[in-house]
């Protein structure tokens, strides 16, 4: 496994990718900007990993990958942990600057007629933002690498499925959920709780997302299995 995951950094990933994992996190520091939007940006670096630029599907990567002497499951595996490695490091870089955007933001929005500052973005709600973001990539993943590893081919169809389905999952809790009545609880609870509550359901997050991404490696790896290069 070592050996393949060095193979995905050093061979597979172009280096692209860190474009989209190390500069769009700064994003976050746009005052009103749609944060759901830099968590965007992750999954259309996915075309940029699996194509890789005349390095991966155009130099048949997965062909390569699967004539060396290591078990198909083991090449799903690989990629499925350099995917959470790049997530990981987008949502960590986002964590350490959002203090920075929350003082960014009471500082923008300070009045001026009142001479109080408007508070910005509260910490809990940015590890509670986090927390959905965690689940919401482990989702787009159960929806993109099933649909890549079913030919090894659909890299088009997986990525506009996972994009629509991921940007489904964040619409619920930015657009649905609001406009229901009685669900001022749920954004009293998003934004307004204590940062150990927003803690426990990150935590809870990342059990979410390490289940589904087994799911995930069980399903890939199976398809992955009956293609026949």
């Amino acid at each position: 496994m070592k050996a393949l995951l060095f193979k995905e950094f050093k061979l597979a990933m172009h280096p692209l990718c860190w474009l989209f994992i190390l500069i769009f996190p700064f994003m976050v520091l746009i005052p009103s900007y749609p944060l759901a939007i830099g968590f965007i940006y992750v999954l259309t670096s996915y075309p940029i990993l699996f194509l890789g630029a005349n390095k991966g599907q155009q130099s048949n990567d997965l062909l390569f990958s699967s004539l060396l002497p290591v078990r198909k499951k083991d090449i799903v595996l690989a990629r499925i942990i350099l995917v959470v490695i790049l997530q990981s490091i987008f949502i960590i870089l986002i964590g350490v600057l959002s203090p920075l955007a929350s003082y960014l933001s009471t500082m923008i929005t300070t009045s001026e007629q009142a001479g109080e500052q408007i508070p910005g973005l509260p910490m809990s709600g940015m590890v509670s933002i986090i927390s959905i973001a965690i689940v919401g990539f482990a989702l787009a993943d159960l929806i993109f690498f099933p649909i890549y590893y079913k030919k090894g081919k659909s890299i088009v169809a997986s990525t506009i499925l996972m994009i629509f389905g991921f940007v489904a999952y964040i619409a619920i809790f930015t657009i649905v959920i609001p406009f229901i009545p009685g669900a001022e609880g749920y954004q009293i609870l998003l934004c307004e709780s204590g940062i150990g509550i927003q803690f426990v359901f990150l935590a809870c997050a990342i059990i979410i997302s390490i289940i589904i991404h087994f799911i995930v490696y069980r399903i890939s790896s199976k398809k992955l299995e009956k293609v026949d290069f």
